[in-house]
């Protein structure tokens, strides 16, 4: 995401040009998202959003393990409309909601906000201002952030976009001192087309 391409005309290009299991971050099962979403210790009730989501199919996992509370926002809704297609009579137990993540105004709070690979589209540090501002604005005293980003080591460009690679601890620098790092994990992403992209995960929790 830049300030000088129409983010929303890029990604709904982006799903209307490809199928959910042909595009670079595609993952039959987010595993390592799943390990961090339970290793929060909250309960099923916990008021969970995929931020930036897309497509992804952690909504489906999240409904089969009887999350009761998922949001789901994304700016394109070509990728929301795949997914409720796919999740047929289930999408209607999910909250779907349409928006630039940056300009976004949350109507409630949030325990668990998740993010694979939004965060570094955000290449420029006022976006990355902006980004914490709504995550605050969204996330419980207490909540838990997962923020997964291609590593130091990872690609330098995703879907044609410039990224800013992180490490768990950057990631941690950029939301500041209100945020506490809990827990890290690595991953080595295989795309569809067989290359390996390298992933760090930061789990945090709001201390302020």
């Amino acid at each position: 995401m830049t300030g000088t391409i129409d983010r929303k005309e890029h990604w709904q290009g982006v799903y209307e040009r490809k199928h959910e299991d042909e595009v670079s971050w595609y993952q039959a099962r987010p595993e390592t998202s799943l390990r961090l979403i339970a290793n929060t210790g909250l309960g099923r009730e916990a008021a969970i959003i995929d931020a930036g989501a897309g497509a992804s199919r952690l909504v489906d996992y999240l409904l089969d393990s009887g999350y009761a509370d998922i949001t789901v926002l994304d700016i394109a809704d070509t990728a929301l409309g795949k997914a409720r297609e796919r999740l047929g009579e289930r999408a209607g137990q999910v909250d779907w909601i349409i928006a630039d993540l940056l300009a976004w105004r949350p109507r409630r709070p949030y325990d668990i906000w998740h993010d694979r690979a939004v965060f570094h589209f955000l290449t420029q540090a006022e976006e990355r201002r902006r980004y914490v501002e709504v995550l605050k604005s969204a996330l419980k005293p207490g909540g838990h952030v997962i923020i997964a980003t291609f590593a130091p080591d990872g690609p330098e460009k995703c879907s044609g976009l410039p990224v800013m690679r992180h490490s768990p601890e950057s990631i941690a620098a950029e939301l500041g001192a209100g945020f506490k790092l809990l827990e890290t994990a690595d991953e080595h992403h295989v795309t569809p087309a067989g290359k390996v992209q390298h992933f760090n995960y930061a789990r945090l929790k709001r201390v302020e």
